[in-house]
C-alpha cells in the first residue's frame, strides 16, 4: 500500500470542499492506498479562520506529506494552499497526479 497525500481545495467553500475530500480520499482507499488529506485532519484541532492556525496547518502537512509515497491532486481550482503543497512535492521528488472532481486521472505532459 502505498501512503497518498489528498492535495485538493478547502477554503472557499469548506463544507462542500470537505465533501470532496472525503470522496478523493475513499477514491484512494478502493484503490488500495492509505489516503491522507490535511484539510479533513488538521481542522480538527486548528482553525481555518484564524491566519496563524492556517499556516500551521499547512506546515503540518507538508511535515506528512515528507513521508507520503505520492501527491494527488484533485480538481480544477488551486489555492494557495494546493500551491504551496505541490511545489513542495516537486521540490522534494514526490511522485504527483493529477485527477478531475470525478476522479478521472488527467495525463500531464
Amino acid at each position: 500500500m502505498k501512503l497518498i497525500f489528498i492535495c485538493s481545495p478547502f477554503s472557499g467553500g469548506i463544507e462542500i470542499n470537505t465533501l470532496r475530500a472525503s470522496r478523493y480520499c475513499r477514491f484512494a482507499y478502493i484503490k488500495g492506498h492509505v489516503p491522507y488529506a490535511p484539510h479533513l485532519h488538521n481542522p480538527q484541532f486548528l482553525d481555518e479562520l484564524i491566519p496563524e492556525e492556517r499556516e500551521n496547518g499547512i506546515k503540518l502537512g507538508l511535515e506528512m506529506l515528507k513521508h507520503c509515497d505520492e501527491l494527488w491532486c484533485f480538481g480544477g481550482t488551486l489555492t494557495k494552499g494546493m500551491e504551496v503543497e505541490l511545489n513542495f512535492a516537486f521540490q522534494n521528488s514526490i511522485p504527483i497526479k493529477y485527477f478531475s472532481e470525478k476522479c478521472e486521472e488527467i495525463s500531464v505532459d
